[in-house]
């Protein structure tokens, strides 16, 4: 009988799930705070550059080795873009700059989507702890400054 999954198969939606419930997690952080971007923005953000990592290098194995195959092209694009959507949550009021943390979250997001879209366990689980660790311990550190974000 035909297995209709392959283990391969299974680690790539491994890696997909992983990379949601991270990013979900950090999202979780961020909307504990009222921020805009929260649980599903993050979760999404995650996902789609893991899903892009993986297209990007299992979908054009058939093209190794010549100058269409550069999953490095689809990461450059990848980071561009969330560039572009973090933008878009950054506004300025007077002389305070909102939105600048959960910008800057939802660009190393997407990196933690990559390292999970790449397999990149080890590098991704502990990334994502640091980078939780920095946001938690610099609202401790720095009480003053967590406000600056805009609420929903």
């Amino acid at each position: 009988m035909e297995q209709l999954i392959s283990t391969h198969e299974l680690e790539l939606f491994l890696r997909l799930f992983l990379a949601a419930v991270v990013g979900w997690v950090i999202g979780f952080e961020r909307e504990v705070l009222g921020k805009a971007a929260g649980t599903r923005t993050f979760a999404l953000v995650a996902f789609g550059a893991a899903l892009f990592s993986i297209v990007s290098s299992e979908g054009f194995v058939e093209f190794i080795g010549s100058s269409a195959a550069d999953p490095t092209r689809v990461t450059s694009l990848i980071v561009s873009g969330i560039g572009f959507l973090g933008a878009g949550l950054i506004i300025f009021r007077g002389d305070k700059v909102e939105g600048l943390t959960t910008a800057a979250g939802l660009w190393a997001t997407a990196a933690l989507g990559i390292a999970f879209g790449r397999g990149l366990y080890v590098l991704a689980v502990f990334s994502a702890l640091l980078l939780l660790g920095l946001l938690y311990t610099s609202r401790i550190i720095h009480p003053e400054h967590h406000d600056l974000d805009p609420a929903p």
